[in-house]
């Protein structure tokens, strides 16, 4: 066989998939586009262009350079989407610290990502203050603030954001290089441990981009994604890049609304005040939101959401279309950069009840392009899709993370069998729909955040007066799931519930587990069912507790 490798010209340019490529074409098509952030500050997208041009400035002036990572700890903003760009586009690589974890394990992840430069949020300087001295990679620290006047703090900041874009140069030529380059790193919670650095680059970003894109802008009546709509996020920006789609609003040149905290009141004006038509968020969030007094006098109709991070209640699901929202599902994990399905209705289906559509908005949706997924059992066989045979969710695309950073085993074990396996168990029906039915993995996910049963497990299990203990999620309508403890107590210990969730209290007071644990519920019982082999029977215990 021939060598069928494309001649390359030497004076052909060979066009990189880098993320620079997302933002200037909009740019220059739409330059008077605006980006507003809270009611706090509003620009143009010419703008945009010369403040990450700026940005890229500030930074390698501070030293930054190719392979270097630059850590941000801030809510949802516009400087957060102008880090998003300028820190890959040196090539640097942007570390998205996730400010819900406790103290250590931010602490563990600046060291572990190696961060160069981080940027802070005058918001979070408590937790800096409490961890700095033993952070050992950090070589300057830049302020992020809102308020008129600076914090009182201890740290050496190099300035503070706006005065050093003020005073830095406007030009800068962003170069070519290797789109396979890392462009972003954050970290993910999982069952035990501290949490795994999942990474991306260039090239796998841009592809998501295009692939979401697709999909979004090919629906022909509801959850469409388009070129007049307004775009807020209520995903954290620090989580999987708030789930990509700050990158798909800038190539699409749409208005975009960053909200800052997630604050009910300030959320509902925007979508009123800034006609926001297309968002994303957990099922906490939505409920929170429709169950606020402010929004029963406004009109939510035209308001299309993606609903993910944890399953949508079917009455959750009613609730919003009864109040006109285009509510539906999406599905994805840190690892997988994230979205991998959609529950977009036919045509047929958005003739159905609203009851009828709930039962597939709800569903956990069907592929996206170039996203190979299967539903598999033991050995990587396909499962038939018959909405009934259950099986592991495995999957294959070009924009899965290939491994946790500096974790060569646990790399191993996600990728075994040449399959990306996403823990999670689900049905597959004959028109692709899937359907997650539990997951395989001990971690319940509380607001869109995951807790470790077994962690929690532990910290109870040495606390005197339990001789027994077991953690599952049980099904919440506002947090999604939540902890329920089930404890077997010593003979005369006198513990008592209160007992048990005051030591969990402590643990979450020094920083050393998840705030959402104090969501748990503790129940004393006499046994705590075990598997043949003696092994607690979760499955049994989820389906004697969850609806009790």
């Amino acid at each position: 066989m021939s060598d069928q490798a494309m001649f390359h010209l030497p004076s052909a340019y060979d066009y990189p998939l880098l993320i620079k490529n997302l933002l200037f074409c909009p740019v220059v098509d739409n330059p008077k586009q605006e980006i507003v952030y809270r009611d706090v500050f509003r620009y143009t997208y010419g703008e945009l262009r010369q403040r990450v041009q700026r940005l890229a400035n500030v930074l390698t002036d501070l030293g930054v350079k190719p392979g270097d990572t630059v850590a941000v700890m801030d809510w949802d903003s516009h400087r957060y989407l102008e880090c998003f760009f300028a820190v890959p586009m040196i090539g640097a690589v942007l570390h998205t610290i996730n400010v819900r974890l406790s103290p250590e394990q931010i602490l563990y992840t600046i060291d572990h990502a190696e961060d160069d430069v981080l940027l802070v949020n005058s918001e979070f300087l408590p937790i800096l203050e409490q961890i700095r001295g033993r952070i050992d990679t950090v070589r300057s620290y830049v302020l992020l603030n809102d308020e008129p006047a600076p914090p009182q703090s201890s740290i050496p900041f190099a300035g503070e954001y706006e005065t050093l874009l003020a005073a830095a140069r406007p030009e800068f030529e962003f170069p070519d290089f290797d789109e396979r380059s890392r462009a972003t790193t954050f970290y993910t919670t999982g069952t035990t441990g501290m949490p795994k650095g999942v990474y991306f680059s260039h090239r796998q970003l841009v592809l998501h981009t295009l692939g979401v894109m697709g999909v979004l802008g090919s629906a022909l009546e509801h959850g469409r994604f388009h070129c007049r709509d307004v775009y807020m996020p209520i995903t954290p920006m620090f989580h999987v890049h708030a789930w990509g789609v700050p990158y798909i609003a800038t190539m699409l040149g749409v208005k975009q609304v960053y909200p800052g905290r997630y604050v009910p009141d300030l959320l509902l004006e925007l979508v009123e005040r800034e006609k926001v038509t297309f968002s994303h968020c957990v099922p906490t969030i939505l409920h929170m939101l429709l169950k606020h007094p402010h929004s029963q006098r406004l009109d939510l109709s035209g308001w299309k959401l993606i609903i993910g991070g944890a399953a949508m209640s079917r009455a959750l699901c009613i609730e919003a279309l009864a109040r006109g929202i285009d509510v539906f599902t999406g599905y994805g994990m840190s690892e997988t950069c994230p979205i991998l399905t959609i529950s977009h209705l036919t045509p047929e289906m958005l003739e159905l009840s609203p009851d009828e559509q709930a039962l597939i908005r709800c569903k956990t949706g069907r592929s996206l392009p170039l996203v190979d997924l299967r539903v598999v059992d033991g050995c990587l066989r396909e499962q038939p899709r018959d909405n009934v045979t259950a099986g592991e969710i495995v999957v294959r695309a070009p924009w899965l993370t290939q491994g946790y950073l500096k974790d060569t085993k646990a790399s191993e074990r996600l990728w075994e069998g040449g399959w990306l396996h996403t823990g999670d168990v689900a049905v597959r029906d004959e028109l692709g729909y899937l359907r997650i039915t539990d997951r395989s993995k001990d971690v319940i996910k509380v607001a869109g955040e995951w807790v470790s049963s077994l962690e929690l497990e532990d910290i109870i299990a040495h606390q005197p007066g339990v001789a027994e203990v077991a953690v599952i999620g049980i099904p919440d309508e506002k947090w999604g799931e939540r902890p329920l403890v089930l404890v077997v107590p010593r003979p005369d210990s006198g513990l008592t519930e209160k007992d048990v969730a005051h030591h969990v209290r402590e643990y979450a007071d020094r920083g050393l587990v998840n705030k959402q644990v104090l969501l748990l519920r503790v129940r004393f019982v006499e046994t705590i069912d075990k598997t043949s082999v003696g092994k607690v029977s979760k499955v049994t215990l989820r389906e004697k507790y969850a609806v009790r």
